[in-house]
């Protein structure tokens, strides 16, 4: 397992895990970041990133990705 963060533009991983706090965990499961689902780096600038998951681009920072485990 690796952080989102650690992904590439164009690559494609599947959620393992979501990490932080009870509130941060919600808030990413309502963006769609829950185990098990896909995500597909768009594009990667400066820590930032967008990413596609279940049919959506979310930009998401750094401290977020860090959160995601793939």
């Amino acid at each position: 397992m690796m952080p989102l963060s650690m992904l590439r533009a164009g690559d494609s991983n599947t959620i393992k895990k979501v990490g932080g706090k009870e509130e941060t965990r919600r808030f990413l499961e309502n963006l769609g970041f829950v185990a098990g689902g896909n995500v597909t780096v768009i594009s990667h600038t400066d820590g930032n990133m967008i990413v596609n998951v279940k049919d959506s681009r979310v930009a998401i920072g750094r401290d977020m990705a860090n959160k995601i485990m793939v």
